[in-house]
């Protein structure tokens, strides 16, 4: 599943992970520390939508 951040468009997908910020493939969306954040605008989780 992919999910994208409705402010900035960056995209989390969770086959890839985020490995830059210590997120591993693999990590579904709901395994996500509640306070992460977009890495390019600072938003939280409840700016993003299924993609």
């Amino acid at each position: 599943m992919k999910y994208i951040c409705d402010i900035c468009g960056w995209e989390y997908d969770e086959e890839k992970g985020y490995p830059e910020g210590g997120i591993a493939p693999g990590t579904k969306w709901e395994d996500l520390p509640e306070d992460f954040t977009c890495p390019l605008c600072s938003v939280g989780k409840d700016q993003f939508s299924e993609a």
